[in-house]
């Protein structure tokens, strides 16, 4: 993720920082300061945000090690102001395997919470008014974190956990798609039941929880789309939709070469291979144009194209090169041939779109 540095590394999956988090480190420091509680109330502040999203990173090595347990790995975590996110390499189809890795993170923080009141115990009140910046035991504010971070998560809405857990279950008596859609729409009725109650009642108006459910709706709907479009690409390979027809730059091209590929075609974006036919970056329309600009027409294509790191098989199911092509930086995955290791094929968001289009207007023709 941009803007995000790595922290440390735990059983292969990097723990990162996104530079927003300091952001609300200052905040926090700004509202002790300015609330006249002094620079040791602001330090305790700050260090109990520290102490809630390590918690929040225990909760992601929930899913982290669950999931490793399927053979699904996790590159990395992502810690923001609003909370963790991990980047699983994909989420288990099977619904009891999806069950266990929703499941897993929550179980951490009943796991923490259960510590600290057994090991020091605490015990405390816990309401939808608590202030978790007011002064008070440190461990007492962090055993209710806990217990609202498992309150929070179960609800059955995407992309808390408690609706993949709900997907879980429904697909054990329903189709994957037909699940996601069913926990989807629950979710967003969840959201929409949520802000139509504050509507009507303003005095428990919350700017915060209406922001909410407002990310809740739509992450619901995209979940949807997205197993949507894993249904459509199903049973398809890369070679049924990947570009055949297309230009390359060698190496040693100027970007004067690119202008020329560009202009004399449709084709934007263009491979740069090595002298063996091997893939070693992409030149797209956007860094031509703008190294255009500023070095000039004889500078080197090797020196502004975009590395793709990411690459494809034509035998390969083509919603897991969708998935990889997404994730990539590049706007379109290289596909190679397994024994020449040349590059045979582009997969782009474009093609696909096109493979989709006609596979379903052959299947409404077979209907």
């Amino acid at each position: 993720m941009k803007w995000s540095f790595r922290i440390f590394t735990f059983a292969g999956t990097e723990v990162r920082i996104h530079l927003t988090f300091f952001l609300l480190l200052l905040f926090v420091a700004s509202q002790g300061l300015m609330g006249g509680q002094g620079m040791a109330a602001a330090v305790e502040s700050m260090l109990f945000i520290v102490a809630m999203f390590a918690c929040v990173v225990l909760h992601e090595f929930g899913h982290v090690l669950a999931a490793r347990g399927y053979g699904i790995k996790t590159p990395d975590i992502t810690l923001l102001p609003i909370g963790g996110v991990a980047r699983l390499e994909r989420m288990p189809r099977k619904p009891s395997q999806e069950f266990v890795v929703a499941v897993c993170g929550p179980l951490v923080n009943v796991i923490i919470a259960s510590a600290i009141y057994l090991g020091l115990g605490i015990t405390a009140e816990v309401n939808p008014g608590y202030d978790f910046l007011q002064s008070g035991h440190f461990f007492q504010k962090l055993m209710v974190w806990n217990i609202f971070m498992v309150l929070f998560n179960m609800i059955p809405a995407f992309p808390m956990d408690g609706g993949r857990v709900l997907r879980a279950i429904c697909a054990m008596f329903l189709d994957y798609g037909k699940a996601t859609r069913l926990a989807a729409s629950i979710g967003q009725g969840i959201a929409m039941i949520v802000v139509i109650a504050m509507l009507v009642n303003q005095v428990h108006f919350n700017p915060m929880l209406l922001l909410i459910c407002f990310f809740i709706f739509m992450a619901a709907g995209q979940e949807a789309a997205a197993v949507t479009q894993q249904e459509a690409t199903r049973n398809l390979r890369v070679r049924d939709a990947m570009l055949t027809d297309f230009r390359t730059l060698p190496a040693h091209a100027t970007l004067r070469d690119g202008v020329e590929l560009l202009l004399a075609g449709t084709q934007q974006d263009f491979p740069v291979l090595d002298p063996h036919g091997g893939m070693q970056g992409m030149l797209t329309r956007h860094d031509l144009i703008s190294a255009l600009a500023e070095k000039g027409a004889a500078h080197r294509v090797i020196d502004v194209m975009r590395r793709c790191p990411e690459a494809t098989q034509p035998a390969f199911e083509l919603a897991q090169a969708l998935d990889a092509l997404n994730a990539s930086e590049c706007p379109a995955l290289p596909v190679i041939d397994p024994l020449s290791g040349e590059l045979v094929g582009l997969l782009t968001a474009e093609n696909i779109g096109e493979a989709l289009m006609i596979r379903a207007a052959l299947m409404k023709l077979r209907a």
